[in-house]
């Protein structure tokens, strides 16, 4: 096993860290946290959008993961990846999150993010540039047994005959292109085509099936070369110290609830008391 710089003390004394590096190689593609350190590298993201949006001669620019776009009144949105190509047009790829229920809703949401970042102030609405949501899930959420699904908008035109004798109802469908494409791709519907041959590689993400070209070539760096060791070391950490950090959350807003003095909080959680103050702040109003 080659050697790496993790520091021993962001681990517990439990759990090794060989035990986390284990934990990260067995990652797969529709863990967003994965996906982001895979497609941070240009090739290996422009092999992905080529298929996902079935366009070969695709060229990323430009890719950001986890790019958090932030509001003072409203929700953040945090996107996972996020690549611009030769063209200008923005691709967001979102993984679904496990206690997402409203996805519809959800796609809505960050397209309005996108959106509201990139349409420059004194810029008319023509300079919004094309953008693409593609949001990739482990089952069918649909339910209707396909692995791609597009979302088209119409312009229905309603209105009476022309005749003044028939008066009748007419309605009539037109294009309607406001430049958000919405694209639902899933791993649970296998129809043969390229996108579920990327869906099958996405669930087992196996650094020896080199049969995705520069996104395999990524993952075997990630999982079994040296200089990706040392970054999946980092990333086993940072799962490790964030998930450590969500426990300590939740126990010391339960312990504040129960009436534990703030103190005695931070002595039981061992975090900083002005880090517990901070997360206290809002569960106060809601006591």
């Amino acid at each position: 096993m080659k050697k790496t710089n993790c520091t021993k003390e962001t681990y517990s004394l439990i759990v090794s860290r060989e035990q986390r590096l284990q934990e990260a190689r067995q990652m797969n593609l529709l863990s967003d946290a994965f996906m982001s350190v895979v497609l941070e590298d240009i090739p290996a993201c422009q092999h992905v959008l080529r298929i996902l949006m079935e366009r070969p001669g695709l060229v990323v620019k430009d890719v950001r993961t986890q790019y958090r776009v932030s509001r003072v009144v409203s929700h953040d949105a945090v996107l996972d990846v996020l690549a611009e190509d030769e063209k200008g047009r923005l691709c967001n790829v979102e993984i679904q999150r496990p206690k997402t229920l409203d996805h519809a809703r959800r796609t809505r949401f960050y397209a309005a993010m996108t959106d509201s970042e990139f349409l420059t102030k004194g810029t008319d609405y023509s300079g919004l540039p094309e953008t693409y949501i593609i949001y990739v899930s482990e089952k069918d959420i649909w339910h209707k047994g396909f692995t791609v699904y597009h979302v088209r908008k119409i312009l229905e035109a309603v209105g009476v005959g022309q005749k003044r004798e028939e008066r009748q109802p007419v309605r009539r469908e037109f294009p309607y292109d406001d430049g958000i494409h919405t694209i639902y791709v899933n791993a649970a519907v296998d129809d043969g085509s390229e996108i579920a041959k990327l869906m099958r590689y996405f669930k087992t993400a196996d650094p020896e099936d080199m049969s995705q070209g520069e996104l395999s070539r990524r993952v075997h760096f990630l999982k079994k070369e040296e200089g990706g060791e040392e970054i999946m070391c980092e990333i086993s950490e940072k799962w490790w110290k964030e998930g450590e950090e969500s426990k300590a959350h939740q126990i010391s807003i339960n312990l504040f609830r129960m009436g534990m003095p703030v103190e005695k909080i931070a002595e039981v959680v061992q975090i900083n008391v002005a880090i517990v103050q901070q997360w206290l702040s809002g569960a106060a109003v809601q006591k």
